[in-house]
């Protein structure tokens, strides 16, 4: 099953996560790879245990956020990071290890040119129909949402940072 957390509301990578919590809780076991953000970025999920019969992993493979905040890195290096990403997430479902993986952001990183979106959607409609993988971010493909199984949307309706306020621990990170 391939399911899409797309948009530019809050909320696809906190569904993903309440995904997640569901599955580890009916004893399957979960990873979450993370395209964009980075080991020296931290939110929330990076301190969370995922508790139940089952078993959660994070993987931070991306490099931080690119060309915006703090990011001087070239390009080329978050290409590479997205693509080692990406072979990861191959080899780990091929191992047949894991009943969801959920592939953080990886929209962000198709719409940046991080990765390729032909060569992603060639591994994606090749999903075994026992395994749940689960694509967020913004800009999802319309290749993507037209192989997806479920399509939840994220819309902004109000949001505090549009009036100059920070992002809030627990909410945004």
């Amino acid at each position: 099953m391939l399911v899409i957390f797309t948009g530019n509301g809050k909320g696809k990578t906190t569904a993903a996560l309440g995904q997640a919590a569901r599955a580890v809780g009916q004893g399957k076991r979960v990873l979450m790879i993370q395209f964009i953000k980075s080991l020296s970025w931290k939110a929330g999920e990076d301190f969370m245990e995922i508790r139940g019969k089952g078993e959660f992993r994070l993987e931070k493979r991306g490099l931080g956020f690119v060309g915006i905040l703090d990011d001087n890195l070239p390009k080329s290096e978050h290409i590479e990071a997205a693509e080692k990403a990406f072979d990861y997430f191959k080899k780990e479902l091929a191992s047949g290890s894991w009943d969801m993986i959920i592939l953080d952001e990886i929209n962000v990183a198709v719409s940046l040119g991080l990765l390729d979106e032909e060569e992603a959607l060639g591994v994606l409609k090749n999903i075994p129909l026992d395994k749940i993988v689960i694509l967020t971010g913004r800009d999802a493909p319309q290749s993507f949402i037209d192989k997806a199984d479920l399509v939840t949307e994220m819309k902004e309706v109000k949001h505090p940072l549009n009036k100059g306020k920070l992002a809030k621990e627990g909410i945004e990170f």
